[in-house]
């Protein structure tokens, strides 16, 4: 509980305190005779104890011109009350309506918990080694890139890294939501946030404090507030319309019927006198007022989305904003990348086929003139090699999107890419029949042989398809530039619905295009990828979901959604979280719609009295508050 709540925790307690004895006097249970304006002038002290911050946000909105609000509407209707001697509804209104706000403070906070959670990842410090070979503190943002740091048991890892010296077990729960501990040696790349649970660790970093990965998970979540649904703005705009619609019309209550009463005589008879027929009148606008306090609506939504970005988080799942939220929850259609997303992207040679050079220069030139690439396919040739790369040796490297690499290695010009590349360099070449990525290779115009590369299903991919039917998703596909042989195995593998093969980047946009035109009655589509060439479909589609915090900076960037570990189970239970999160915004509007209705009509019909009222305002807005709280329970959906 925050400074500021337990203040208003001790207020409630004091004024209740003070409240309860002189409320029984007032109603007669407590045989104490006391002037009525010394009853007032005691009613007063707890009125004004609890509700004095109520009263003053009201005087400020008058003066700043923004008078329609619920500070307004409650100062309106308890002085009104107290004026018309109900001192003990006007005191009870006040005070009933702040245990309300303290219980939404504390639901707020509650919801907070996973997002203050999540900000404890940023490291305050990076240890490095002196002169003396003494471990020196620094501020992170001050160690370079390619520079050694050492992180002993216990301390956070400050800054994205490869591990050079050590071996360890991290915590990585904050980042990705997974309790399990991640045994990582030399060479094994780490994020910064995660915890050393163990050995000794030298780690030389891979980019700046502001480029890591705890940084950009905080820049998520800080930015994600923001972003608003349209149910949030709906609210707002429904608040400042309905608010002054409530005020008038209350004004109208407390005027237009004792006026019309007095004109006509009609009723007059009911009323001991005229005063005690405009104080009937008023004393029901004073209830109108309170009932029509749009607190429930206004106070539940936002803290409904909040609250499901905070689940969402602590399972490993970072939603950029509540619009995105909402969005979530109406797709039908997932498209998936393949490599990276489906696969683990972790490509291994497995074979040099029909190769009338040696097997091993067949991998020499083909690592040669993949030396500057940075996708996994080019990664696993370099790995196969094994040799330390010299670039000197290499020159005008030209690279072909969807096809291959075009290099002059040791004055001799080199190709390697698919079959495509081949045609457009006029090579013949063998087809292959073995399973995987073929990486065919010529030198100087003649054939060299092909490169088998496989690549492996990541573990849970066949039970996220699964997960994503029983979600509701209707349709599955995949768009990949690998072969028609490979995406079909992949796609029957995994039990997609759909694929699409060999397709170049610009043409996975015209995929995402036509799949967007088979969306129709509100339905979405999201697709997920992890790699620079998915930034722009990332982007085009209604929701881009990006994997993998290592993924590429650009994919993060585009994306709404970034899933902090590679499981594809995460996305089903993603979209799962955003329908529960929006039932739950449905149930909210219609209970607190509903109820107010019915209550405002009984109030207008002097059926309804000022307790009524406060149930109608602060019974439903804790019911919703309560109702809200349950978009943090999400880790067993």
């Amino acid at each position: 509980m925050t400074k500021k709540q337990k203040n208003l925790l001790l207020r409630v307690i004091v004024a209740a305190v003070f409240f309860v004895p002189l409320y029984l006097i007032s109603e007669g249970i407590v045989p104490v005779s006391l002037p009525k304006w010394a009853l007032l002038a005691l009613f007063l002290v707890p009125y004004l104890t609890v509700g004095y911050d109520i009263l003053r946000k009201a005087l400020l909105g008058i003066r700043n011109r923004r008078v329609f609000d619920e500070c307004f509407l409650m100062t309106v209707a308890t002085v009104g009350a107290i004026a018309l001697g109900e001192y003990g509804e006007g005191v009870a209104v006040m005070l009933l309506y702040q245990v309300g706000e303290l219980f939404q403070g504390v639901a707020v906070g509650r919801s907070r918990r996973n997002i203050a959670e999540l900000m404890d990842i940023r490291p305050d410090y990076a240890n490095i080694e002196n002169d003396e070979g003494q471990l020196e503190r620094v501020d992170p943002d001050e160690v370079e890139t390619d520079s050694i740091i050492v992180v002993q048991p216990g301390e956070k890892i400050p800054i994205d890294g490869v591990i050079v010296e050590g071996s360890s077990a991290l915590n990585t729960s904050a980042l990705t939501g997974e309790s399990k501990p991640v045994d990582v040696g030399v060479d094994d790349a780490v994020m910064s946030g995660s915890i050393n649970l163990s050995g000794l660790l030298r780690i030389r970093t891979t980019a700046e404090f502001d480029e890591s990965t705890a940084s950009k998970i905080l820049e998520l979540v800080e930015n994600a507030a923001s972003r608003k649904s349209k149910s949030e703005n709906f609210i707002s705009k429904f608040a400042r319309v309905y608010t002054p619609f409530v005020c008038f019309a209350a004004l109208a209550l407390a005027v237009l019927p004792p006026l019309f009463t007095m004109v006509t005589g009609l009723g007059m008879a009911g009323y001991d006198g005229v005063g005690a027929l405009w104080r009937e009148w008023v004393l029901r606008a004073c209830t109108f007022l309170v009932i029509s306090c749009p607190c429930a609506v206004v106070i539940s939504i936002p803290l409904s989305f909040f609250a499901g970005l905070g689940g969402a988080s602590g399972q490993g799942i970072l939603i950029k904003g509540s619009n995105y939220l909402e969005t979530l929850s109406q797709v039908r259609t997932v498209a998936f990348d393949k490599t990276g997303t489906i696969t683990k992207g972790s490509f291994e040679v497995t074979a040099v086929h029909h190769n009338p050079i040696d097997a091993r220069k067949v991998l020499e030139y083909a690592a040669l003139a993949e030396c500057h690439s940075s996708h996994p396919i080019s990664q696993s040739l370099r790995r196969a090699y094994g040799e330390k790369i010299d670039q000197a040796r290499v020159s005008e490297v030209q690279e072909i999107s969807g096809h291959g690499i075009l290099a002059v290695v040791d004055g001799a010009n080199v190709a390697v890419g698919n079959e495509k590349l081949m045609n457009r360099a006029g090579v013949a070449f063998l087809h292959c029949h073995h399973e995987g990525t073929i990486i065919h290779v010529a030198v100087d115009g003649e054939y060299a042989g092909h490169i088998v590369i496989s690549d492996e299903l990541k573990d849970h991919a066949r039970q996220a398809m699964d997960a994503l039917k029983r979600a509701g998703i209707e349709k599955t596909v995949m768009l990949t530039g690998d072969a028609e042989s490979v995406a079909r195995r992949v796609a029957q593998d995994v039990g997609l619905t759909e694929y699409r093969a060999e397709l170049l980047p610009q043409d996975k946009v015209a995929c995402v295009e036509a799949l967007l035109k088979d969306c129709g009655g509100g339905k979405k589509l999201a697709f997920v990828g992890d790699g620079i060439n998915d930034a722009p479909v990332l982007s085009r589609a209604d929701i881009g979901i990006a994997m993998g915090a290592l993924g590429s900076d650009a994919a993060i960037e585009a994306a709404d959604i970034v899933l902090m570990d590679d499981d594809p189970l995460k996305i089903a239970k993603a979209i799962r979280i955003s329908r529960k999160c929006l039932g739950i915004v449905k149930q909210n509007i219609a209970f607190a719609l509903i109820v107010k209705a019915a209550c405002l009509v009984l109030g207008a019909l002097g059926l309804a009295n000022m307790w009524v009222a406060i149930v109608a305002d602060v019974g439903v807005m804790i019911l919703a508050v309560l109702n809200a709280i349950r978009c943090l329970f999400v880790k067993k959906l």
